[in-house]
């Protein structure tokens, strides 16, 4: 598709809603070392140096729709423990998710703990319960589903196999989903795939198709004629089958069959790769985007995040990053990823040059912005802006912000000719970026005082310094916003 297509995609993230229904858990890390065999039996110790959890499973794919800038709502089951707490807790604090969660007393919530020695995995002990959900434990969550069904574009279920997704629950949920009219998109991992017919699209990978149809999926002719069987049967109408280093495979209806080779640069950890799959594909197909032009940005997703540790997720500015440059866009080489500004700022140090910094959300665009961009650039040689993004400016001013998705900001920043870089933080507070930065001058406006500037010790530290920008008076995104919902 054409690459200004896959911008108004991304663009679409921010206004779509997703409700995600699935097995969530909790992802534990454990790191350390291996320098000894135990003398008790033939396995390595590991020395433990530090530990870390996040969410995982189906609050993994929230956690991607979230970072995406996208709008979800997630179900599923826990228990009655602290490892429930800490679930939510993380979900509520580090995404916009909103988190539906039924408790069972019966059951563990599911606890995947990884151990990970000298940069490999070592041992893997899972906690749970697998057999499906009591009647009474599914219709609560089924109740749930229905009130939350019509206020959503699209529906994900995303089934670890924990006993959440039984076949009452599958069978009513699609039911619903269809009679209102809503794609049905499905990760699955039974081995029987029946239980998921009626569904739109599935997304196995290709050792889960392999052991759903007992035939080999190495080559493209493998894949879809194995595909095919099941779209045949009517199960689904299409096939999204994720191949490691292959890439992606889409199979529809018909003759219809794409190979999406991958785009990986390098891989650290697959781990929680599906999930992001299913968040960016369920995203853009409600922005409106085609199967194959959502496939084709959740192939681009993929090859991201399997280059970072742990269960991660993906945001919008770094896949913009990541895509070549188009025609019709104002400046798209403005808009890096982190790792790619920091090389950026590097060669520009090399020169001589002298970096200025500053950060905010910059949501429908006006003169008192464009004067403290050029304020801001006139205290040096080069102009790195941190953009907020969607997710934090929800964080920060509510569900209504912003008006305009990351990407279309960062697009119209990009045009600003005052400004060199755009980076995208999801982060509430740009502290991070700065300290990865190092700016030499960092701006904010003159509402502000220097000691609650963020970042600010940290830039005079380092010997650089804090520029207050004059404010343009009677310009203000607020007030913009408010003059607008008055004259409606």
């Amino acid at each position: 598709m054409e690459f200004d297509a896959e911008y108004r995609l991304l663009e679409g993230f921010h206004a779509a809603r997703v409700l995600v229904l699935g097995d969530v858990m909790l992802d534990q890390f454990v790191y350390g070392t291996v320098d000894r065999i135990s003398p008790e039996a033939p396995i390595p110790v590991v020395s433990v140096e530090h530990a870390s959890s996040m969410p995982g499973g189906a609050a993994n794919v929230a956690r991607n729709i979230a970072s995406l800038g996208g709008q979800c709502v997630l179900l599923g089951v826990v228990g009655n423990d602290g490892e429930a707490q800490e679930l939510s807790a993380q979900l509520v604090a580090s995404s916009s998710v909103q988190v539906k969660l039924i408790t069972d007393s019966a059951r563990p919530t599911s606890v995947k703990t990884r151990y990970v020695a000298n940069g490999q995995q070592v041992m893997r002990a899972d906690r749970e319960m697998r057999h499906p959900l009591p009647e009474e434990v599914a219709r609560r969550l089924l109740d749930a589903f229905a009130v939350c069904l019509a206020s959503s574009d699209i529906v994900v279920l995303s089934d670890y196999a924990k006993g959440v997704l039984s076949d009452l629950v599958l069978r009513e949920a699609i039911g619903a989903a269809k009679k209102s009219g809503k794609t049905v998109i499905v990760d699955p991992k039974a081995k029987n795939l029946v239980k998921y017919s009626g569904a739109t699209i599935l997304t196995p990978n290709r050792a889960e198709l392999q052991v759903a149809s007992g035939e080999e999926c190495a080559t493209d002719a493998e894949v879809v004629c194995t595909a095919r069987r099941f779209l045949s049967e009517g199960i689904c109408e299409v096939m999204v089958v994720t191949r490691g280093k292959d890439g992606m495979s889409v199979v529809g209806p018909g003759d219809s069959a794409t190979h999406l080779p991958t785009v990986a640069r390098q891989v650290f950890d697959v781990s929680g790769a599906g999930d992001t799959v299913l968040a960016t594909l369920s995203l853009g197909l409600a922005s409106g985007g085609t199967i194959l032009d959502s496939a084709n940005l959740a192939n681009i997703a993929a090859g991201i995040v399997v280059g970072k540790r742990g269960t991660a997720t993906v945001t919008t500015g770094e896949m913009v990053a990541s895509m070549p440059s188009f025609e019709k866009a104002a400046d798209p080489k403005k808009i890096y990823s982190l790792e790619n500004v920091l090389q950026l700022v590097r060669d520009w140090r090399a020169q001589g040059l002298k970096i200025c910094f500053t950060n905010g959300c910059f949501d429908l665009l006006h003169p008192g912005h464009i004067s403290l961009l050029e304020q801001a650039r006139a205290q040096g040689d080069r102009l790195v802006v941190g953009l907020n993004a969607d997710l934090s400016i929800r964080h920060l001013k509510g569900p209504a912000r912003p008006v305009q998705s990351e990407i279309a900001r960062a697009i119209v920043l990009a045009a600003v000719k005052s400004v060199d870089a755009v980076v995208i933080f999801s982060e509430d507070t740009p502290i991070n970026l700065i300290q990865s930065v190092e700016p030499d001058v960092l701006i904010k406006g003159a509402d502000y005082a220097v000691d609650s500037v963020v970042g600010a010790d940290f830039v005079m530290k380092r010997g650089g310094r804090v520029f207050l920008a004059t404010l343009l008076s009677g310009h203000s995104t607020t007030n913009t916003v408010k003059r607008i919902v008055a004259t409606e």
